[in-house]
């Protein structure tokens, strides 16, 4: 099935990457902003035809101050929520075109974006029904872990121990007092065809994976870590060492899951996680014992997934087996 879809598939290369750029300049990120970085990455592995949906959230009012776009592509804003509820009907409104003959039969990618409040937060619902109906098309989490946009208020993806606005560090608080919601395992829990986690450090891991999700037919997830040096704290230029280190870290690992298959990217040295804490002040107040709870949460977490890589890993061998 995937391999299919993919049977066309060729990975880009530092010499190969394609010239067309769906964002384009004038757009008005902060500066350093990584997420806008991410986002050019993704849309310029795509590529056209494309249709963006955008929710309301960082990207949408940087790239499109009226009377002026950054994007080169059909591109239409909507509300926080409703990201995936919008794209779905772009896709379904493409399909009944094609199929009345007013439009040629061709591959048009649907992608929808949006943070991570308008992902884990105010547009689950919608998220969630958008991949159980299997609507083809690519949705990206570009995740600042806060709601940045609206001034660096928590999100069920900020992480513990992160001081925000609405989870400030003091005395008598931890700042962000929950874990970051897993949501690349709830998607996956969908049972859809392909789920991946991208960081802009690694941009061709990030690019052909993007390239993998369009391609692929049904419902894709894309979770893209999105460094954002105001709401962080970290200085302008360190937006990909701060991507980086996340990964070498372990609190986020690279990895894909298609069509229930694990496959992570393992690091062969792996750093403490103070390494990547110390770069951003929204850490700075961690003491040494929250800092080792940290620590005791990501290696748990990454064993857990590298048992999820071998259990489903396992069962796919048992399936392929010849029956005797």
């Amino acid at each position: 099935m995937i391999a299919e879809d993919l049977k066309e598939f060729k990975k880009f290369t530092p010499k190969t990457l394609p010239q067309e750029e769906p964002l384009v300049y004038g757009h008005r990120a902060c500066q350093g902003c990584g997420e806008v970085l991410a986002l050019r990455m993704v849309a310029k592995a795509i590529g056209s035809p494309m249709i963006a949906v955008s929710a309301t959230g960082c990207m949408e009012i940087i790239s499109s101050p009226y009377p002026q776009t950054a994007w080169a592509v059909p591109w239409i804003h909507v509300a926080f929520e409703n990201a995936a509820a919008v794209a779905s009907g772009v896709e379904a409104g493409l399909k009944a075109l094609m199929t009345k003959g007013r439009i040629p039969e061709k591959k048009i990618s649907v992608v929808a974006f949006a943070g991570d409040g308008g992902t884990a937060d105010i547009g689950f619902q919608a998220l969630s029904g958008a991949l159980e109906r299997g609507h083809d098309f690519v949705y990206v989490c570009l995740d600042n872990e806060a709601y940045m946009n609206t001034g660096i208020q928590r999100s069920s993806s900020t992480p513990f121990g992160a001081t925000t606005t609405t989870s400030p560090a003091g005395k008598l608080s931890p700042g962000q007092r929950t874990w970051k919601k897993n949501l690349p395992a709830i998607m996956a829990a969908h049972n859809i065809p392909y789920v991946a986690t991208a960081s802009p450090a690694y941009y061709l891991d990030l690019m052909n994976k993007a390239k993998k999700a369009a391609l692929i037919k049904g419902p894709a997830f894309l979770h893209v870590y999105s460094p954002c040096p105001t709401g962080w704290r970290h200085g302008t230029d360190l937006a990909i060492e701060v991507s980086r280190l996340v990964v070498e870290t372990n609190i986020f690992p690279l990895f894909e899951v298609i069509e229930g298959k694990y496959v992570v990217r393992k690091n062969t040295k792996v750093k403490p996680v103070e390494e990547y804490l110390k770069t951003q002040r929204r850490f700075s107040h961690l003491t040494p014992e929250l800092i080792q709870t940290i620590q005791k949460r990501v290696d748990a977490e990454y064993e857990r997934l590298l048992k999820m890589e071998a259990s489903t890993q396992e069962a796919e061998k048992k399936e392929e087996a010849p029956k005797e």
